[in-house]
C-alpha cells in the first residue's frame, strides 16, 4: 500500500512547447513578450476600473472579473513552461501538476459561465434600457460573480480529486506545456467509463449551455436593434456588442477545437497549438479588444493619468 502511494505522487514530466533549436529561442522569447503584454494588460484594466468611480458599472465589473481571469490563466501556465524551459528541467510534481489542473481548469469554468452572465448583461442593457439599474443592481452582479467563480471551482475541484486519484502507468510523460486534462488523462491506467461520463455532462454545462444561452441572448439583441428608428442607436448597440460577441468567439471557438473533436482527430500538436490560443493569445487580446475602441476606458486612463501628475506635481512643489 505505501509502495502504491509512493508511486502515485511521482513527478510527471512535460514534454514543453520548444527545443533547443534557434528558431524554439526565438519562439520562446516571442511568447514571454506575449505573456508580459497579457499581464499588463489585464493588471491595467483591472486597476483602471478600481480606480475610476465612472467605470463602476455593472459592464465594466464585469469585464474585470474577466481581466482577472486572464491574468491568473496566464500565470498558470506560462510561468512554470519559462521555467522548466530555461533551467532545462521537464518535471512537475505530483501536487504541481494537480494544483494546475485545478486552477486552469477553474479559470476556463468560470470564464464560460462570465461570458454568458456578460452576454445577459448586454441583453438588459439594449433591450430594457430603462430598468437596466433594477435588473443589474450591485446584488445580481455578486451573485453573477459569486456563481462564476465558485461554481467553475467546485466543478474543477470534482475533476481533479478524481483524476488525480487514478493510478498512472509509464514514464509518465505529459505530451504537453501544461497538465492539461485530455493530456494527462491519457496516462492512467484504468477504467475510466464514468470518469468520462461525468466530464461529458460538464462540457454540456459549461460549454454548450453557455453557447446557447448566449446565441439566445444575441437572437433577442438583434430584434431589439432592428426595430430601433435611430441609425445612431443601433450603431451605439452594435459597438456595444461587437467586443463581447469577438471575445465570445475567440474563446469559445479555441475551446470547442480543444475539447470537443474526436479522439481520432486529435494530436499532441494540435492540443498545443489550441491551448496556445486560448491560454495564451486570447488572455492578451481580450483587454485589446475591449479598451482599444472603448472611448470610457480612453478617457478613465487620461483621468488616472492626470491625477498622477498633478499628485507629483505639488510633490515637487511641496517642502
Amino acid at each position: 500500500m505505501g509502495q502504491r502511494n509512493q508511486t502515485s505522487l511521482a513527478d510527471f514530466i512535460l514534454e514543453g512547447l520548444f527545443d533547443d533549436s534557434l528558431a524554439h529561442a526565438l519562439l520562446f522569447f516571442l511568447t514571454m513578450v506575449v505573456f508580459l503584454i497579457a499581464v499588463s494588460g489585464n493588471t491595467l484594466t483591472v486597476l483602471l476600473i478600481c480606480a475610476d468611480p465612472r467605470l463602476h458599472t455593472p459592464m465594466y465589473f464585469l469585464l474585470s472579473q474577466l481581466s482577472l481571469m486572464d491574468l491568473m490563466h496566464v500565470s498558470t501556465t506560462i510561468p512554470k513552461m519559462a521555467t522548466n524551459y530555461l533551467s532545462g528541467t521537464k518535471s512537475i510534481s505530483f501536487v504541481g501538476c494537480a494544483t494546475q489542473h485545478f486552477l486552469y481548469l477553474s479559470l476556463g469554468g468560470a470564464e464560460c459561465l462570465l461570458l454568458t452572465f456578460m452576454s445577459y448583461d448586454r441583453y438588459v442593457a439594449i433591450c430594457y434600457p430603462l430598468r437596466y439599474a433594477v435588473l443589474m443592481n450591485r446584488k445580481v452582479r455578486l451573485v453573477m460573480a459569486a456563481v462564476t467563480w465558485l461554481g467553475a471551482s467546485v466543478n474543477s475541484l470534482i475533476h481533479t480529486a478524481t483524476l488525480m486519484h487514478f493510478p498512472f502507468c509509464g514514464p509518465r510523460e505529459v505530451h504537453h506545456f501544461y497538465c492539461e486534462f485530455p493530456a494527462v488523462v491519457k496516462l492512467v491506467c484504468g477504467v475510466i467509463t464514468v470518469y468520462e461520463s461525468t466530464v461529458y455532462i460538464s462540457t454540456i454545462l459549461l460549454l454548450l449551455l453557455p453557447i446557447v444561452l448566449i446565441s439566445a441572448s444575441y437572437v433577442f439583441i438583434l430584434r431589439s436593434v432592428i426595430r430601433m428608428r435611430s441609425a445612431g442607436s443601433k450603431r451605439n448597440a452594435f459597438a456595444t456588442c461587437s467586443s463581447h460577441l469577438t471575445v465570445v468567439s475567440l474563446w469559445f471557438g479555441a475551446c470547442m477545437f480543444s475539447y470537443m473533436r474526436p479522439r481520432s482527430q486529435r494530436s499532441p500538436l494540435q492540443d498545443k497549438v489550441g491551448s496556445v490560443f486560448y491560454s495564451i493569445v486570447t488572455p492578451t487580446l481580450n483587454p485589446l479588444i475591449y479598451t482599444l475602441r472603448n472611448k470610457d476606458v480612453a478617457k478613465a486612463l487620461r483621468r488616472v493619468l492626470g491625477r498622477e501628475i498633478i499628485a507629483q506635481n505639488l510633490q515637487v512643489r511641496l517642502p
